[in-house]
């Protein structure tokens, strides 16, 4: 069946006649709508030259953070808080934002949430499409997809929110790149339990995408990261994270990737900061002998072979 009937009963604002993908590739991931409840109205701890306190102080150094500066707003999000959470709506800088996580797609991108002049606030439909976050605006209740960003379903089917450039890295070099930023705290820390990782070992080497049925890339396992840039205006390529490991930097074009030791993964251990270290990742542009950050993404290779199709993922650098 394309549509569950149930569908209609719980978005009875959804405007199902009008979506930009198969519906049948859309499936139940298990929580009902907002089931995994986003955060509205964000707290955060400020950092004072560089120390956290209060219950930032438990972050541990190499714990990852999706970390943010607009202007001379700087915010660290911790992926201890986002992977109960997954979408916070937030202003940065003057920008309204919408920083995202998908564990099952290791998916970390923040958009603008400002669509047509109109500001959005996106919370979590509990669907998956190839293994990656659906949300949802409350505005229209148009459904959207979390990796590209771009609306599946609803009245702004083919509408796109706009990538912004972000982070993901260890709290230390949060806090040494911004020494009295602020540090995204849970509005109440009994709420979850913090800290603790719900997709224990799910970053395995040979273990299934969750409810994914799609092909698979050839040549890497699915579960391998792999750093995903648009390097041209509609061209997108990825690295996997060991190539990048192993050479430290690559260079394509004027886009430069580089890599270092010092974060842990979130979805390896019991706990978040008991994860292995998979490093810290930067994607940069340089242009007239600056460097300037751009959007990037660590992913699964699956998901970037589903949602790219095509599109090449480099395993080793070519001869020439």
């Amino acid at each position: 069946m394309a549509e569950p009937a149930s569908w209609r009963a719980e978005w009875p604002r959804t405007d199902f006649s009008r979506h930009t993908v198969p519906l049948q590739e859309i499936k139940s991931g298990g929580p009902p709508k907002d089931g995994i409840p986003p955060i509205d109205a964000p707290r955060f701890e400020r950092l004072s030259n560089g120390v956290a306190s209060g219950w930032a102080a438990r972050i541990v150094d190499a714990e990852p953070v999706i970390s943010l500066a607009i202007r001379d707003d700087a915010r660290a999000y911790p992926l201890s808080v986002l992977i109960w959470h997954e979408v916070v709506n937030d202003v940065v800088g003057g920008t309204p934002v919408a920083v995202t996580y998908c564990p099952l797609c290791n998916a970390s991108l923040v958009f603008d949430r400002t669509v047509e002049n109109r500001v959005l606030d996106f919370g979590t439909t509990g669907k998956l499409r190839n293994s990656d976050l659906v949300m949802y605006d409350r505005q229209t209740e148009s459904w959207w997809q979390q990796f590209g960003g771009d609306a599946i379903v609803g009245v702004l089917s083919g509408k796109n929110l706009r990538l912004i450039p972000s982070r993901v890295e260890s709290f230390s070099r949060f806090r040494q790149r911004f020494p009295n930023g602020q540090v995204l705290i849970p509005n109440d820390p009994r709420a979850r339990n913090y800290g603790r990782n719900p997709y224990v070992g799910y970053d395995a080497s040979g273990q299934k995408p969750f409810l994914y049925d799609g092909s698979l890339p050839g040549g890497i396992d699915p579960m391998e990261r792999v750093v995903a840039v648009e390097t041209k205006p509609e061209y997108h390529e990825a690295w996997s994270l060991s190539l990048l490991r192993e050479r430290g930097t690559i260079e394509a074009g004027n886009i430069v990737l580089k890599w270092e030791a010092g974060q842990t993964s979130a979805l390896d251990k019991e706990t978040v900061a008991a994860g292995r270290d998979v490093g810290n990742v930067i994607v940069q542009r340089h242009e007239a002998g600056r460097f300037s950050d751009i959007p990037y993404d660590v992913t699964f290779a699956f998901a970037f072979h589903a949602f790219r199709p095509g599109s090449p993922i480099h395993k080793r650098l070519s001869a020439n």
